[in-house]
This record gives C-alpha cells, sequence and structure tokens, in this order.
C-alpha cells in the first residue's frame, strides 16, 4: 500500500504503540517515506521501541510538533530494522528530510522502524 497522501505531506507523525496490557501510547515522531513504507529514529532503549519488540501493531496520524492529531488514523504494522544496510537506508532518507537529524550526537545509541500502513 502507498503512503497516504494525508500523512506524506507533514513534517510529524504521532506514533501510536501499545502496552503489554493494551494501553496506547501515542508520540510525535519525525517520518520519511519510501516506496510506500514508513521510517522513523528512535533510541534502542526508548519505551516505543521497547513496545514494538512485543507488539508489532501500531496506528499512526499526521499531528504538530506537540503531538495534537491533525488528520486521519491509519493502522499499521512496524518492525526494528537490523544494524546494516537496512538502517543505513533509512537514516539517509530521514536525514534527507530533516536537517536536524544530521547532527544526531549519539547515533550508535538510535534504531531505525520501518512502518507498513495495513
Amino acid at each position: 500500500m502507498s503512503t497516504p497522501a494525508d500523512i506524506r505531506n507533514h513534517k510529524y507523525i504521532s506514533l501510536t504503540t501499545f502496552r503489554k496490557s493494551g494501553i496506547p501510547v501515542a508520540t510525535p515522531v519525525w517520518f520519511a517515506e519510501r516506496d510506500g513504507k514508513l521510517y522513523v529514529v528512535t533510541e534502542k532503549k526508548s519505551g516505543k521501541s521497547k513496545r514494538i519488540r512485543n507488539n508489532a501493531v501500531v496506528k499512526l496520524a499526521p499531528c504538530t510538533f506537540r503531538g495534537k492529531v491533525i488528520g486521519p488514523e491509519f493502522a499499521g504494522r512496524a518492525r526494528i530494522l537490523p544494524a546494516g544496510e537496512e538502517s543505513t537506508v533509512a537514516r539517509q532518507i530521514i536525514r534527507q528530510k530533516y536537517w536536524l537529524a544530521r547532527l544526531s550526537m549519539r547515533p550508535q545509541k538510535n534504531e531505525y522502524l520501518e512502518i507498513e500502513i495495513t
């Protein structure tokens, strides 16, 4: 599935992940799109990474930088990309979209998520 137009032209998405108890946790994140998939950078020890390891189901919606949802919500599945070529490609497309992403002070602590809208 291609990235919906409602998301494509935004700077932020609200990425909702789910705790083991089923409670949703929404976080505004930067994202980049390529070939119908979305890519997000996060720290390896972040809550969203931990929740995605336990449950790949996510919801996403366009939002403001403070997380206020401003468009329709979509269901998706996320996976943590292994270190190597896939992560390198994700890092490159995020850096192309966001100049500040190039200034990461701790790149060794980051990992990349690939999200496919279902």
